[in-house]
């Protein structure tokens, strides 16, 4: 029976669905996300979101904004945001590929960006080499919380780089292969393992199905 830790809590319905194949599954929450106070004076047009923690933290002020544009990266992250009212135009699989959207077909626009504490410089990088007008509002606090895993662990879940950073502050990869949500998280990888797979969407579904397929191939 190969052991699978996954580094968030998983729906029971996921959760069963690996255990009807025949793993062990180990829970554990390596990170945590807290809302924080934040100011809409400097709103742009055109907002970005890259994460459905961005997301729920500005829903509470969706009536004041619901009427901007969105760009947005995930399938998750675009339902909850059309969900609560929002009219996405453009979005994308990861934050490289949204940039690159936008700066081939939207550089005209000024643009928003919600994040958290810990972001990854890649959107806004692309976004301000090409020109295009970006501010950045940070709506969420990333923290870590790290476990020593004493269970040997054939593989593992990792849906951000912010886990994958918080699972090595007290474990080492060894051996395990690692499943990674997206190039992004997959990214926080480089130097540190060569056994990576990265499911083909950006969903903990896909996730979850690669790594069956995986073991099972």
């Amino acid at each position: 029976m190969k052991t699978i830790l996954s580094t968030k809590k998983l729906t029971e319905k996921l959760k069963v669905k690996l255990e009807n194949k025949g793993f062990l599954v180990v829970e554990k929450k390596f990170i945590k996300t807290k809302t924080i106070k934040f100011s809409i004076e400097n709103l742009n047009e055109n907002l970005i979101f890259t994460s459905k923690n961005a997301v729920k933290s500005i829903l509470t002020l969706k009536k004041e904004i619901s009427n901007k544009k969105v760009f947005c990266v995930g399938s998750k992250t675009k339902k909850l945001l059309e969900k609560n009212g929002f009219e996405v135009i453009a979005s994308a699989e990861n934050a490289k590929d949204l940039a690159e959207k936008i700066s081939q077909d939207f550089s005209s626009l000024h643009f928003t960006f919600f994040c958290g504490t810990i972001r990854k410089a890649t959107l806004p990088q692309i976004l301000k080499k090409n020109n295009i007008e970006l501010n950045e509002i940070v709506v969420y606090k990333t923290v870590l919380k790290p476990h020593k895993i004493e269970t040997k662990i054939d593989g593992i879940l990792f849906f951000s780089p912010s886990a994958i950073e918080s699972f090595l502050q007290e474990n080492e990869l060894n051996e395990t292969i690692c499943f990674c949500i997206g190039n992004t998280t997959a990214e926080s990888l480089k130097n540190k393992t060569d056994k990576i797979i990265v499911s083909k969407k950006a969903t903990i579904e896909a996730l979850i199905k690669k790594c069956i397929k995986y073991y099972k191939e």
